[in-house]
């Protein structure tokens, strides 16, 4: 489940950069809108839920391990979370205003706009990418079989899904 967030979080990414070049070259159409409420409503929701996930299981047992490579990284991921979250507001904002706009409204993003949703994008780049090789691995070799039932019961139940439906 963690791996399919990282897939979502992905495409997200890569729909933001697909509004950016379409506002360049359409404006803010339907297509435009529609795409910055996609890119707002998963990280509104789904993203917060998957950096929780990961803080309740997957941290923690890699920062009671004896690597101390591995609990460094963990700080500079939370670290990680602690940034996107702050980055967030911001890159809602520009996508909100694209959100809310008029079909008329051609104007292209500002630099400064630009700039906000592209520090939101790269901020997840490396991290995204040292969780994939490195904190999740190492976290599969530590977690036993009922760690990981606990573990999906628990983002299941914070999702409203029920075990089974």
């Amino acid at each position: 489940m963690l791996a399919a967030c990282h897939e979502r979080v992905e495409r997200m990414l890569a729909l933001l950069a697909r509004l950016q070049q379409h506002l360049l070259e359409h404006g803010r159409d339907d297509s435009a809108r529609q795409a910055a409420r996609d890119v707002m409503r998963y990280f509104d929701l789904a993203a917060p839920l998957h950096h929780q996930d990961e803080e309740l299981h997957v941290f923690p047992p890699l920062l009671a391990g004896p690597d101390a490579g591995l609990r460094a990284l963990v700080q500079r991921l939370l670290q990680d979370h602690r940034d996107m979250e702050a980055a967030w507001p911001p890159a809602r904002s520009v996508l909100q205003a694209i959100a809310e706009s008029s079909a008329t409204d051609w104007a292209p993003l500002l630099p400064a706009q630009t700039a906000v949703l592209e520090r939101f994008s790269a901020l997840y780049g490396r991290h995204l990418m040292d969780e994939d090789k490195l904190a999740y691995p190492a976290a599969q070799a530590v977690l036993a079989g009922e760690d990981l039932q606990a573990m999906s019961q628990d983002m299941m139940q914070r999702r409203g899904v029920r075990a089974g439906g």
